[in-house]
């Protein structure tokens, strides 16, 4: 009786087969299962019985919607559009458009490539602009003026009329509204001591320049100001993900604009923003300019990863450790984490350090491929501000107390302490531990 108490597993045998006593199998010795019914097995040789945990063979895709399925689904995508479209148009009608119609003249300090792209691009939002470029070389500020091309940078893309070039600086800066600073860090105070005098006092500089001055780790937001002898000029940080060439070219871009005068943040939107360009806003200028400038180090290091063929793998975690350690930084600093996140941070990272047309990666992928840097340097007729930046980010990361590993290899490498070979072995080594 007690067998009978105990869970039975029969084996039937497909009747097709040949055996003429098919049996019963009985295991008496299975350990009990309280409350559970009759566990009964069937398998037939050569046709195994379906599982019913499993789903079965059918004719109809499990992942094909209904069609009333599908018609639900339409009409809440539909609804959820129209409604961003609906905000989206009420948001233009309130827009003010005061500030591009009172602006007459615009200033571009710095005729490299970003300078230029951004002159043609606010030379486009009004032709009764006056878009007035200080440049240094003779040849360009004729190339500009006469040809309306920057042959230097741009010689396939034509200027609109309302830019013109000048060396002068009194003539560059009379009667300007806006001040467009593209000038290179480490060249910025020298440049802007040379022409204080004729800086008007409420002149706001829009800063384009990315980067920390080698000597004092100072930012442009502290650069501009000191340099000028006017710790009250007007300062704004414009950044994000952009090269010259896709603002040239009219490609849908965004980026930031962050100042610590909400109303002057406001200004400066509406004077850039248009239909291929969203400018956001923002307060955390320390944010905004630390991700700016350490993005162009870590983009080095991955440059470095690419040309000594590391993998996906690896260029992945790289970067993504440097993502963690510019926001150590810039919390530390003052900043906020979720600037690191936005436009200038994330943004700024992923384009500088995935795509070739980057200077800053273009130097990294040289030296992973064995070239000397001197070299490299000698070769290039743009400044890739990372290799200078670079030598800040030991003096920053000891002074807040922030372990930078990545960042400082790269550091290691301009100084020629270390190769990149052995860069990847010592970070490669470091302890493991619990991520932040």
């Amino acid at each position: 009786m007690e067998a009978l108490l105990e869970p039975v597993f029969v084996f039937k045998l497909n009747p097709s087969f040949t055996s003429k006593n098919p049996y019963t199998v009985h295991f008496p010795n299975l350990p009990k299962i309280p409350s559970k019914p009759l566990v009964v097995a069937t398998c037939c040789a050569g046709t195994p019985s379906p599982s019913p945990l499993l789903p079965q063979d059918s004719d109809q895709n499990p992942l094909q919607l209904s069609p009333d399925r599908t018609r639900d689904r339409r009409k809440v995508v539909r609804i959820a559009w129209e409604k961003l479209v609906r905000w989206s148009r009420s948001w233009r009608s309130k827009a003010k458009t005061d500030v591009l119609e009172r602006t007459k003249k615009v200033v571009v300090l710095g005729g490299g490539s970003f300078g230029t792209a951004m002159a043609a691009h606010v030379a486009n939002r009004k032709a009764q602009m006056e878009v007035s470029m200080l440049v240094r070389d003779p040849a360009v500020c004729r190339s500009i003026n006469e040809n309306h091309f920057n042959y230097k940078y741009f010689p396939e893309h034509k200027l609109p009329e309302n830019v013109t070039a000048t060396s002068d600086a009194k003539t560059a800066l009379l009667g300007a509204d806006y001040c467009l600073h593209a000038v290179p860090v480490q060249f910025s105070t020298s440049f802007l001591e040379g022409i204080a005098e004729h800086v008007d006092p409420g002149l706001p500089f829009i800063s384009l320049s990315k980067g920390l001055e080698l000597n004092t780790l100072r930012m442009m937001s502290q650069i501009i100001p000191q340099a000028l002898k006017n710790p009250r000029q007007p300062f704004i940080a414009l950044s994000g993900p952009s090269f010259a060439l896709e603002l040239m070219n009219k490609l849908p871009t965004a980026m930031v604009v962050a100042s610590k005068d909400k109303k002057l943040a406001h200004a400066v939107q509406q004077l850039l923003s248009c239909s291929h360009l969203r400018i956001s806003t923002s307060r955390d200028v320390t944010g905004v300019e630390i991700a700016g400038a350490l993005k162009n180090v870590l983009a080095i290091a991955a440059g470095i990863v690419e040309g000594m063929n590391l993998g996906n793998n690896s260029m992945a975690a790289l970067v993504a450790q440097g993502c963690s350690e510019i926001r150590w930084l810039a919390t530390k600093m003052g900043g906020k984490p979720a600037t690191i996140t936005g436009l200038s941070g994330t943004g700024d990272i992923m384009l500088t350090c995935f795509v070739n047309l980057s200077r800053n990666k273009r130097v990294g992928v040289r030296l992973g491929s064995g070239e000397k840097l001197e070299d490299i340097l000698s070769s290039m007729n743009q400044v890739a501000e990372g290799v200078s930046t670079a030598g800040a980010v030991i003096a920053l990361a000891q002074k807040y107390n922030v372990k930078m590993p990545v960042l400082t290899a790269v550091a290691r490498i301009m100084d020629s302490e270390l190769t990149p070979k052995k860069a990847v072995l010592e970070l490669m080594s470091l302890p493991q531990v619990e991520e932040v």
